[in-house]
């Protein structure tokens, strides 16, 4: 991996969970490349150990499940024997498809458990280590703004995390830290690659821009919401979705 002697975060310190895969591995490598030191937290030994030998250097990973409130704990011990950081990623998400007259109980509170109350405490737990004039990225869905069948389960629980993010830009003003949401449309990750061809094929129908966006396109947007770039921009959802939730 080229590292950039100028990068837009050289010298910072970002956690990401979800950092394994995706999205999350996109960003992970980009913060690097841009002068970042990387702590990833995803659920799998080997995907973890893989990720991180793959990112190659600057990083640092550890097991858990953001849904478990002492494997958090963990990770910002391990994060606070380090330093301080100037990035909280929560990035980390889960997605079912389960018709309405289909969801249970256990289908709502897996859903809930690591896309709300993951991200709530990510980033509630990163507190006491986040420099002032911090950065919060939340990883958000074009699904929270846009009706598909057997999602709504999911696409609400974006919804929440959309509102976290207004309450955070509010309490969170004295400190300078900034709060945002990115919400991406269809990518092209491990989940959705999984499906079958003519699913895929329709799915990437509905987005304006004729094709499934790329994880490295969103992680762009990640550095942007990371760095100085957006240095007067809080409190926004910001869409990567080819347009597909915007008319």
């Amino acid at each position: 991996m080229t590292l950039r002697p100028d990068g837009k975060l050289q010298g910072k310190v970002a956690v990401i969970t979800g950092g394994t895969a995706g999205i999350g591995l996109a960003a992970a490598k980009l913060f690097v490349a841009e002068g970042a030191y990387v702590f990833i937290m995803g659920r799998h030994r080997k995907r973890l150990d893989d990720a991180v030998k793959e990112i190659g250097g600057n990083v640092f990973g550890v097991q858990g499940d953001v849904g478990k409130l002492a494997d958090l704990d963990r990770l910002y011990e391990t994060v606070g024997a380090h330093g301080r950081i100037d990035i909280v990623f929560a990035n980390a998400g889960l997605a079912e498809m389960v018709r309405l007259e289909d969801v249970s109980e256990g289908h709502f509170d897996k859903i809930f458990s690591v896309n709300v109350k993951g991200a709530l405490f990510t980033v509630q737990k990163a507190l006491p280590l986040l420099n002032d004039g911090g950065s919060i990225i939340l990883t958000g869905s074009a699904a929270s703004a846009k009706g598909t069948p057997a999602f709504a389960v999911y696409g609400a629980s974006k919804a929440a995390i959309r509102n976290l993010v207004r309450g955070w830009t509010v309490e969170l003003t004295d400190r300078h830290i900034r709060s945002n949401v990115l919400s991406p449309g269809p990518i092209t990750t491990a989940l959705v690659n999984g499906q079958p061809r003519d699913a895929i094929e329709k799915l990437a129908s509905t987005i304006p821009m004729g094709r499934m966006g790329e994880p490295d396109e969103v992680a762009k947007a990640a550095l942007f919401l990371a760095s100085d770039d957006s240095s007067f921009v809080t409190g926004i959802e910001l869409f990567v979705d080819g347009g597909r939730a915007q008319i």
